[in-house]
C-alpha cells in the first residue's frame, strides 16, 4: 500500500480534472501464453484509476465486446492480452467503438494478441515478434511533451522483457526507443519503438511495451506513465 499512498501525491502534477463521468474497460483476457503479472497490473491500475476518480471495470468476458455494452465506456484497455480473444462479431463491435471517437491503450502483450485481424495489428502500431530474456536496459525518451512522459528524464533505466516488434504502422508517433547497445537480444537497429501513440479524427490509442514483470507494477515512473496514457486516450491532456 506504500507505493499506492504515494501514487495520490506524485500524481496531483497532472491537471486537476473531473473525471467521474469517464468510464474504462480493463480486459486481461488470454488465449496464448499468460502472464504472472496480470494480477498486479490490475491492482495496479485500478488503484491509478480509483485515486484519479476513473471508473472502471475489469474483466476477461469477451461478451463485453458488443454495441450496446461497449458504449457505456470512454476507453478499452488490453492488460496484457494474448491470442485470439475476439469473434468476429466482437471485432467488428470494437472497431466500431473506437471509430466513434473513443479510446485504446495496449499494455506490453497487447501487441502479442490477435494476430490475423489486420484492423487491430494497425491499431496498436505493431506485432509482437520475439524477445530476449529479462534484463535493465536504457530507454530514451525522444518525446518529453506528451502525457505519459513527461514526468521522465531524456534517459530511462529500467527492467522488463523487452519486445522486438514486426509491421510497425508507419502511422505510429514515437513516444521512447530502446538503446539495443544497452542489452542484448535487440533486433530492431537504432529505430527500436518501445512507447507509442496516435490519433485518428477524434479517437486515440497508445501503446507502451513495458509491463511484462510484476514488479514494474510497482515502479512510480511506470504508474506515471500509464496514467499518462489513460489520460491521453481520455483526451484529458
Amino acid at each position: 500500500m506504500k507505493n499506492f499512498v504515494c501514487l495520490v501525491l506524485i500524481f496531483c502534477v497532472f491537471q486537476t480534472i473531473n473525471a467521474q463521468s469517464k468510464t474504462v474497460l480493463i480486459f486481461t483476457k488470454t488465449a496464448g501464453f499468460r502472464h504472472k503479472s496480470i494480477e498486479k497490473g490490475v491492482e495496479t491500475l485500478s488503484q491509478i484509476l480509483k485515486s484519479n476518480r476513473i471508473q472502471f471495470t475489469h474483466t476477461e468476458n469477451s461478451e463485453y465486446f458488443t454495441p450496446d455494452s461497449l458504449r457505456k465506456f470512454d476507453g478499452v484497455i488490453f492488460l496484457n492480452t494474448t491470442g485470439d480473444i475476439l469473434n468476429k462479431e466482437q471485432e467488428q463491435a470494437f472497431e466500431e467503438f473506437y471509430n466513434s471517437g473513443k479510446g485504446f491503450m495496449g499494455i506490453h502483450s497487447a501487441t502479442d494478441t490477435e494476430h490475423d485481424w489486420e484492423w487491430y495489428g494497425e491499431l496498436v502500431g505493431g506485432y509482437f515478434k520475439s524477445h530476449p530474456d529479462n534484463q535493465q536496459a536504457k530507454i530514451d525518451v525522444i518525446d518529453r511533451t506528451h502525457i505519459s512522459t513527461k514526468h521522465l528524464k531524456d534517459q530511462w533505466l529500467h527492467e522488463d522483457e523487452w519486445y522486438n516488434f514486426k509491421n510497425i504502422n508507419p502511422e505510429i508517433r514515437i513516444l521512447m526507443l530502446l538503446d539495443e547497445s544497452s542489452y542484448k537480444g535487440g533486433e530492431m537497429g537504432k529505430i527500436h519503438p518501445i512507447a507509442w501513440y496516435r490519433e485518428d479524427e477524434n479517437s486515440r490509442m497508445f501503446y507502451t511495451g513495458l509491463g511484462h514483470t510484476p514488479e514494474s507494477y510497482d515502479e512510480l515512473d511506470f504508474q506515471k506513465h500509464l496514467l499518462g496514457g489513460v489520460y491521453y486516450i481520455l483526451k484529458f491532456d
